[in-house]
């Protein structure tokens, strides 16, 4: 009995980890552009290109559906999947979570020891430099914009966010990344607003006011929302046409 019982449990834990690790990597494809928005997902290709069977594929396709990477398109005879677009109103609703999530964070970080503040401010500060200096030297260096505002934020998070709002922003930071990666070198004319939006999250920290600290991460990314849609009119909204 126990025999058939260990035979029964392996393919199921292989399944698991193969679902997931399906989930991930199409994910990362979708996140980094190499899965375009608006793209029409073959069921059979993707899974050739990853070098799995098509069932981790499917599944994955119907979690990251859940998750709103991919849309089912239907018509008369048939549906299919096909890559989220990345739009306005999506975009608005993301930032506007994303900005609330870090707001909480941002709060605990405001209430740590002086010395632990002094530090995460002092590293926040450096980034910020960095970003001085890419508005400086414009626009060589703007592939260095998403990195830096990335590590900005990922700072805050890790020194204020406990488990279970950490699972909460990593679960919806990558939709938002879709929008930051894409976009991040449009917006370098309005980079210097940025930057002094994050000056005042860390003055914020700096003196330990947390509903100080929480009003300017919402800020931040309010208004990180309002010149990306200035973008998205400009350059249109990808995959929606």
């Amino acid at each position: 009995m126990s025999a058939i019982k260990k035979t029964v449990s392996k393919p199921k834990a292989e399944h698991g980890t193969s679902l997931r690790t399906a989930f991930h990597e199409i994910r990362e494809l979708i996140v980094h552009g190499r899965l375009s928005p608006g793209t029409w997902i073959v069921e059979g290709d993707l899974a050739a290109r990853l070098g799995m069977s098509r069932t981790p594929v499917r599944g994955a396709l119907h979690w990251l559906q859940r998750e709103g990477y991919v849309l089912e398109h239907k018509n008369v005879s048939k549906s299919r999947m096909i890559v989220a677009p990345l739009t306005k109103e999506d975009a608005n609703e993301l930032y506007s979570i994303i900005g609330r999530i870090e707001g909480l964070a941002g709060r605990r970080t405001a209430s740590l020891p002086d010395e632990k503040r002094s530090e995460i401010a002092q590293q926040l500060r450096n980034y910020n430099r960095q970003l001085e200096e890419i508005v400086k030297a414009r626009p060589a260096k703007a592939h260095g914009i998403f990195d830096l505002d990335h590590n900005f934020h990922r700072s805050i998070i890790e020194s204020g966010a406990g488990p279970r709002l950490m699972a909460l922003h990593k679960a919806i930071e990558p939709q938002t990344e879709r929008y930051w990666r894409l976009y991040a070198s449009s917006i370098i004319h309005d980079l210097h607003r940025s930057i002094a939006e994050h000056e005042e999250i860390i003055e914020a920290i700096s003196a330990g006011d947390a509903d100080r600290v929480e009003k300017a991460l919402q800020v931040n990314w309010e208004n990180g929302a309002e010149r990306l849609g200035h973008v998205i009119d400009v350059f249109g909204e990808r995959g929606s046409w």
